[in-house]
């Protein structure tokens, strides 16, 4: 990190619960069930830790050295549980922010998920809960598979060649951010070894994802009072490691310091491939 990363000891901080696999020798599988609860297999344990604000260091923080940023972004959507405008406004929005962001040649949204904290709402509306454990989105192979269900082969073949990352785009649709907000991990801090590859099954496929284990020597950070004009972009794969970093492993986690009338958390991540 750069000087100001650096002083992170000096930045604000709260105390929170963040949950990690324990690599004992049974393999992660999360399940995602019909009335679309994740569910998994697997030992998994809690660990008190400290995170940082990121909102402080901000200006500090890059796709390709920490794994994650703090931007502001305003958006026409009005409703983010409509679809149509998701797609016909939003995924515009998103696809020239990152480009014009990462300076890549082509960026292209193909996933999001809406994720609703409160157990009424999730059902009204049909959307995903937060999910509460440490862990990536793709593995090496899985974000390469990736391109290759979604583009014509010949098409896809050729966009390997190329250096390319995935970028999850997460924001909140209704309000601040307080009661379940997101924790991310540097990526700079994280070993490989960290990270051991889960089975991701739904009816209609089977995915791969990522468990991280916990290392007392990694950075943990969060940012305090999301506003719905901001947005956290987070590194989910890259396929050149070696020279732009690895990914940010990240969690939901509960807030044991947010208003006992803070509203529960709407949010929505939209995922995109940004090819080199």
């Amino acid at each position: 990190m750069n000087d100001q990363a650096n002083n992170a000891l000096e930045i604000s901080s709260i105390n929170a619960k963040l949950t990690f696999f324990v690599d004992n020798g049974e393999p992660p599988i999360n399940y995602l069930t019909e009335d679309r609860v994740l569910e998994r297999t697997g030992e998994y344990r809690e660990h008190d830790l400290l995170l940082r604000d990121a909102r402080e260091i901000k200006d500090a923080l890059s796709l390709d050295k920490q794994g994650f940023q703090l931007i502001s972004h305003n958006t026409k959507v009005k409703s983010f549980y409509n679809e149509d405008e998701v797609s016909n406004i939003y995924n515009s929005e998103v696809e020239s922010l990152i480009k014009g962001i990462t300076k890549a040649k082509s960026v292209v949204v193909f996933d999001h998920t809406v994720r609703v904290e409160d157990h009424n709402l999730r059902s009204e509306k049909n959307v995903r809960e937060p999910v509460m454990f440490v862990h990536n989105d793709y593995t090496q192979d899985s974000g390469r598979q990736r391109v290759r269900d979604l583009f014509p082969r010949e098409e896809a073949e050729d966009l390997l060649t190329r250096r390319f990352n995935i970028i999850n785009i997460w924001r909140s649709i209704e309000g601040i951010v307080q009661t379940t907000p997101l924790a991310f991990c540097d990526a700079d801090s994280i070993n490989p070894g960290q990270l051991i590859t889960a089975e991701r099954r739904t009816k209609e496929r089977v995915g791969y994802t990522q468990a991280m284990t916990f290392n007392e020597k990694n950075s943990w950070y969060y940012v305090s009072d999301m506003k719905p004009n901001e947005a956290v972009l987070l590194k989910t794969f890259e396929s050149d490691e070696l020279n732009f970093g690895g990914p940010s492993g990240h969690t939901a986690f509960k807030n044991s310091n947010a208003p006992s009338n803070a509203d529960a958390r709407q949010s929505i991540e939209t995922r995109v491939f940004a090819f080199y």
